[in-house]
């Protein structure tokens, strides 16, 4: 029997002002590239890379860059309801974008209620040093106060960019595994994964095994 190519697919989304970094972000994990030009999004971006859950257990992840505009914010509603993940991205270069946290994460829980989704708080563009307009144990506060993770990543140098998307990948496999999360008929959230072909045994008039992968 071959292994399964992956197991599920979790569908997550980005999301937080403008200009935080969520492309880059999704570009460094999914190219291993940092691009220091990234155009603002337009309505929505389309991202997948498959990752390993546990060992011999992979995922594939489908992630959904958002517009941070107010022009856009209808779009971006639309997509929260199919999403079993959340990753809200500020600037900690950018105070603004993190005094926005609390609106950014009620609106994300209420249009994804009655669904049960994962949440992370990422304080982006951890190499901007220099110019920190928000501490580490701001971010982190305000996670904790919520129940939860929180990372400082940075698309420019990769810090924690591949430990957030692994958090949350393995969380929410850990909550379907429980019974948490379950996969629903007309939910896009969760979706089972494809397998190839099994193995089949053919065998011939005097019973000899011809062994053909179909």
């Amino acid at each position: 029997m071959c292994d399964p190519i992956f197991e599920y697919q979790f569908r997550l989304i980005l999301i937080g002002d403008s200009t935080v970094g969520k492309s880059s972000l999704l570009r460094y994990f999914t190219d291993g590239k940092f691009d220091d030009a990234c155009d603002p999004t337009v309505g929505v971006d389309f991202y997948a890379r498959l990752m390993e859950v546990k060992p011999g257990v992979r995922v594939k992840l489908q992630l959904w860059d958002t517009a941070g505009q107010e022009r856009f914010r209808s779009i971006t509603r639309s997509y929260y309801r199919n999403s079993v993940g959340v990753m809200i991205v500020y600037d900690i270069s950018k105070r603004s974008s993190f005094e926005n946290l609390k609106e950014w994460y009620e609106e994300a829980r209420e249009h994804i209620e009655p669904h049960k989704a994962i949440f992370i708080i990422l304080g982006h563009k951890a190499d901007n040093e220099e110019k920190r307009q928000v501490s580490m144990r701001e971010g982190r506060r305000f996670a904790e106060m919520h129940g939860l993770k929180f990372f400082e990543t940075s698309a420019k140098s990769g810090q924690n960019v591949e430990e957030a998307f692994s958090c949350i990948a393995k969380d929410t496999y850990h909550h379907l595994q429980d019974g948490h999360i379950k996969i629903e008929e007309g939910w896009d959230g969760v979706k089972p994964g494809f397998a190839r072909p099994k193995e089949t045994v053919y065998l011939s008039p005097e019973g000899d095994g011809d062994k053909g992968c179909c």
